[in-house]
């Protein structure tokens, strides 16, 4: 798919520069970059609309799937519009992989430095699709991401991305990378326009407490045929339900107890 800017700066020819002037005016572009709001909103904007265009899966704002191919082209986007293509220029076609994860459940992404035996180093950028699809139902509250407020999922995906995107960048040129820090988010509020570094998403657990199921929540659910009811352990994707079993594992409380692992909206309270 093509990424390219059209209505921002040119990127960077490969033969240009060599990896330690690339090195360089990425860094420069990371400290000294301030493209405005109104520039910054305009490819940002640009960019979703472009992805809604080339890809098969993010066909409308609140698409329902979503490819690691799309991550890629939010990369080659991102990276010509923002940063002169010098992320890419530097990590090289193997140097960075993308990755939709389905077992993330608080963290919206997650961008990891992988080194090899031999020494090699590359990135992989994860987002967190539980927690895109189980948001923007039609009566949850407002979405915000990096303290911007999110009308859809590609707003909320874009938002994620962008997080990334520094994270990735400040690893290049420094060796480390901490949301929390000044520098961070210095560079995501001139670069992105974001006004914090954490995220207001729906979560499961979030849904489910709206439901009245919550860690320790007495519930009750079906398991082939049979009601059972036990005792809410933790929620993650499923909530795993303990149920009293003579001839389950042993717990600290001193009882056996069988565990399922029960889809959330199977589950039903008790009262206590």
């Amino acid at each position: 798919m093509n990424a390219s800017c059209p209505s921002g700066r040119p990127p960077l020819p490969r033969s240009a520069a060599g990896p330690a002037d690339a090195l360089k005016s990425l860094t420069r572009i990371l400290l000294d970059s301030d493209p405005g709001a109104a520039r910054s909103q305009s490819r940002t904007h640009d960019i979703g609309l472009r992805l809604l265009h080339a890809s098969p899966c993010v066909c409308e704002p609140n698409f329902t799937s979503l490819h690691p191919d799309d991550l890629s082209f939010l990369f080659d986007a991102y990276d010509t519009c923002f940063l002169d293509g010098l992320c890419g220029k530097l990590l090289g076609p193997e140097g960075v992989t993308f990755r939709l994860s389905t077992r993330m459940t608080r963290a919206g992404g997650k961008t990891t430095r992988l080194q090899s035996p031999d020494g090699v180093v590359r990135f992989e950028i994860a987002v967190a699709t539980s927690i895109l699809f189980d948001g923007f139902a039609a009566d949850d509250p407002e979405v915000t991401v990096c303290g911007l407020p999110c009308r859809h999922r590609l707003d909320a995906l874009q938002r994620l991305f962008e997080h990334e995107l520094v994270h990735l960048a400040e690893w290049l040129c420094w060796d480390e990378s901490h949301c929390g820090r000044t520098r961070f988010q210095d560079i995501a509020s001139r670069l992105f326009l974001h006004r914090a570094h954490t995220h207001q998403l729906i979560t499961r657990s979030e849904r489910a407490a709206a439901r009245g199921i919550s860690v320790g929540t007495r519930v009750t659910f079906r398991y082939q045929g049979k009601r059972l009811q036990g005792r809410v352990n933790r929620v993650t994707k499923r909530a795993t339900v303990l149920v009293d079993d003579p001839f389950g594992e042993r717990w600290s409380d001193g009882r056996r107890y069988a565990r399922y692992y029960v889809p959330l909206e199977e589950l039903r309270p008790l009262a206590d």
